[in-house]
């Protein structure tokens, strides 16, 4: 087995045989949230897929909380007050600590390997501390496998206007514009993936790096529509969490998730220099408005950020960002009120992943000096969107997008 699995759930898996479904949980430390995962997990095998035989894996990352006792504890006995009868197959369980590097990514490799001993057609990967997951979650992330042959489903989430705003500002555009699919949550969390899938993503030779860390999600969506697997969206609601202000503890995380982005971009050239189209993504689900717990942004805090940064940052912008950019982002320092054009952010972050592209210095320092200009768009689209409905928002994207669609072709030639 190239994943090193437990000498118990080897024995456990040679037990069960082979499995139509699996959910994957990966864990660390959740033991106040996962039960209630798990609760919806059993549930939603049992309505939705009566059936079939179903497995749920539990990829922990060495919790000391309590975590794993929960999963294996947990269970629902009646599941009358669900309105679903009693089912003839019970969800299976494994719980097991994973191997490798400490990550989501080392959890979800368990996973995938678990589904190819298991040979199991369609799998769900579930997040451990969401508070909004109902028993639909699975019907709706594992039948377009079972039922329409889709080999990846993306989340579609529904979240507060000032939420998401690395997906947003960055992440959903750059792949849209570099892929050509319009996936509208690419680092989601949450998916369902073929058996096949699961396979292939094993032969990938990524475990030893920062996918295995941090860069799971970006990096299974992009793999997926790179290699011309099947993909579609499912609508999920909302996806209720622990939001955080976008200029609290930041920089972190927005290296992790550039850094994954800039890398496979590294991957992929031969495909993404030939995209110079998007298309839609298929969506299914029924869709509704949520209400949504508020974010609450200093937008003033943000844009100040912005302007300490012009100042202290210039000399190395110098050898990042285009003069044209350069210039662009001075202009953005004098504006009032503040404004920051998406024309421009567009240049900018193309700018990042050439300077990335082309090593002007350690990847680290290019991507720390790029928190003060991401804080200074998300600012500007913050007040933008201040009196705006959902719908209005998703427009707004929608602009920001095409503009990184129409400045492709600047990314393009300067990276041959």
């Amino acid at each position: 087995m190239s994943v090193i699995l437990r000498e118990e759930v080897i024995q456990r898996l040679g037990e069960i045989g082979k499995a139509d479904i699996l959910v994957g949980i990966p864990s660390f430390n959740n033991a106040d949230s996962i039960g209630h995962v798990v609760r919806a997990v059993q549930a939603g095998v049992a309505k939705y897929f009566p059936d079939k035989k179903a497995i749920l894996i539990n990829s922990d990352g060495g919790s000391g909380d309590g975590t794993r006792e929960v999963v294996e504890r947990v269970i629902i006995d009646d599941f009358q007050p669900l309105l679903i009868s009693q089912r003839q197959n019970l969800l299976s369980k494994i719980v097991t600590p994973y191997h490798g590097i400490a990550g989501k990514g080392s959890a979800f490799r368990t996973v995938f390997q678990i589904a190819k001993e298991l040979n199991v057609k369609a799998c769900a990967v579930v997040d451990s501390d969401l508070r909004s997951i109902t028993p639909e979650w699975i019907d709706l992330l594992i039948r377009p496998v079972l039922e329409r042959d889709f080999d990846f489903v993306a989340p579609y989430y529904l979240r507060h206007k000032y939420d998401g705003t690395i997906t947003n500002s960055i992440v959903y555009p750059v792949t849209r514009a570099l892929y050509g699919r319009r996936i509208r949550q690419p680092i989601g969390g949450d998916f369902g993936f073929s058996g096949k899938l699961a396979e292939f993503y094993l032969t990938k030779d990524v475990w030893d790096t920062d996918v295995a860390r941090f860069g799971i999600d970006i990096w299974m969506t992009t793999t997926a529509v790179t290699n011309n697997f099947k993909v579609c969206q499912s609508f999920l609601g909302a996806k209720i969490h622990s939001p955080k202000e976008p200029s609290s503890d930041l920089s972190a995380m927005l290296t992790q998730v550039v850094s994954a982005l800039f890398n496979l971009m590294e991957e992929y050239p031969g495909q993404w220099t030939e995209v110079n189209s998007t298309s839609p993504v298929p969506l299914f689900g029924f869709q509704f408005s949520v209400g949504l717990e508020p974010v609450k942004v200093n937008t003033e805090r943000m844009i100040n950020m912005f302007k300490l940064g012009m100042t202290e940052l210039g000399d190395l912008w110098k050898d990042i960002l285009s003069a044209e950019s350069l210039a662009g982002l001075q202009d953005t320092a004098k504006t009032e009120p503040f404004s920051f054009g998406d024309d421009l952010w567009a240049r900018v972050i193309y700018d990042y992943a050439l300077a990335w592209h082309g090593k002007v210095m350690k990847g680290e320092h290019i991507l720390k000096t790029l928190t003060p200009l991401y804080l200074g768009k998300v600012a500007s689209l913050v007040i933008e969107m201040a009196d705006t409905t959902a719908g209005k928002v998703e427009q707004r994207i929608e602009a920001l997008c095409i503009a990184f669609e129409k400045s492709k072709p600047y990314l393009i030639d300067k990276w041959e």
